[in-house]
């Protein structure tokens, strides 16, 4: 074979090899392409920011960024307007031991003290969980910071209020990851003020949790009397959009429009509280 046809060979063996390249590359970026769009129409694509909140107007708040939550807290009210925070399948399965030392951060204006609830009648109500925190340390003892703290009968705060903490993180094992917003209904008056820092006592309670990875997304809202709640966790589900209407605060909208308006008018309890 003379060194012509040798190098006119190469360069068609080489020639093959790119455009076999070039149509595995074009199938990879396809079948990506796909995927994409198809996690895109079902509402599970990943969307930076899920627990931000549009706090409802007139409230005043200081946002705090603590390193497994986020807190909107009223310097005015001296409790939360809402606490947010995302919990995954591993974070859920967190073994850091509990703290139980409640404090007050004096570099929060309005911070209550836990002197505040002593003799009260009412726990003080974690907001997010410690048991939502296990997974660090740190993260675990900010739970007990009184940022994160408002006045909880005790028959909701070990009742429906505990139960539900405990089908989030089942949840967050079952769905890959929830998005929990929770805090006090502000527009009604308080029921009453404790302690030398005159902490507001809400009348009622709100919690919304959202799926946004799980095969099929799902989001619910829950809205209880500061109390006893009869009929447990399934009498106080109601959709997210409810509990908009009522807080003024706005959840999840940095999900798409369509996928967030699909969600929030929607529930199925029994599809949220089946496991797989």
């Amino acid at each position: 074979m003379t060194r012509q046809a040798a190098r006119r060979r190469k360069r068609s063996s080489t020639g093959r090899s790119l455009v076999l390249l070039l149509v595995v590359a074009a199938i990879f970026v396809g079948a990506r392409y796909m995927l994409n769009q198809h996690r895109t129409s079902a509402g599970l694509q990943q969307i930076d920011n899920l627990t931000y909140v549009r706090t409802a107007p007139g409230l005043k708040e200081q946002i705090i960024n603590y390193k497994g939550m986020t807190v909107s807290f009223n310097p005015d009210l001296h409790i939360p307007n809402w606490v947010a925070w995302e919990l995954t399948a591993e974070e859920a399965l967190g073994t850091e031991s509990r703290s139980d030392k409640f404090y007050y951060d004096p570099d929060i204006e309005g911070c209550a003290t836990p002197q505040d609830y002593t003799g009260s009648g009412y726990d003080r109500g974690h907001m997010a969980p410690a048991g939502d925190m296990k997974w660090d340390t740190e993260a675990m003892e900010e739970t007990f910071c009184m940022t994160n703290i408002l006045p909880q009968d005790g028959s909701l705060n070990r009742g429906t209020w505990k139960k539900i903490e405990e089908k989030c993180r089942a949840r967050a094992a079952s769905d890959s990851a929830v998005i929990i917003v929770c805090g006090p209904v502000l527009t009604e008056a308080p029921r009453e003020y404790i302690g030398g820092t005159r902490v507001a006592v809400p009348q009622r309670l709100f919690k919304v949790v959202l799926s946004p990875w799980a095969d099929t997304p799902q989001a619910i809202g829950f809205l209880m009397d500061n109390g006893a709640v009869p009929g447990g966790m399934q009498a106080a589900a109601v959709t997210v959009d409810e509990i908009e209407a009522l807080t003024g605060h706005d959840f999840f909208s940095t999900l798409p429009d369509s996928i967030e308006n699909r969600l929030e008018s929607t529930i199925n309890f029994t599809r949220w509280s089946r496991l797989k």
